[in-house]
């Protein structure tokens, strides 16, 4: 299985910045959707927000529209999440998924088994 690496977690204030990013080695960006999730403990992993192959497509989550913006750059091979605004709610470990199966403006579906170890993000004052 291909390992994601994601990079950009920290603790920042309610209404700081952050961009994580997102490698992995051997594995052709520009074939696959891909997306950001997130979880904290107790609940299910969630999307946040997620992009097509190409770029053309991207999903986010209601309460991170306007706020968050997911980019790829095929050519670097680099999944980007800019979050903006950032609020305690966003608090949680953040992993990103290389493959995603399926993603529109109201859906994305995450494929098992393509996802990075995960870095934490926690805003608080």
């Amino acid at each position: 299985r291909v390992q994601a690496v994601e990079s950009g977690g920290g603790s920042v204030q309610p209404g700081g910045s952050l961009t994580l990013s997102c490698t992995a080695s051997g594995w052709n960006f520009a074939d696959y959707h891909m997306g950001w999730f997130r979880q904290t403990p107790g609940k299910e992993r969630e999307a946040v927000s997620c992009i097509s192959f190409l770029g053309g497509t991207t999903y986010y989550e209601d309460s991170v529209k306007g706020r968050f913006t997911v980019s790829k750059d095929n050519a670097k091979n680099t999944l980007y999440l800019q979050m903006n605004s950032l609020k305690p709610e966003d608090t949680a470990m953040y992993y990103c998924a290389v493959r995603v199966l399926r993603v529109g403006p109201m859906v994305c579906e995450a494929d098992n088994g393509y996802w990075g170890r995960g870095t934490q993000v926690t805003v608080s004052s």
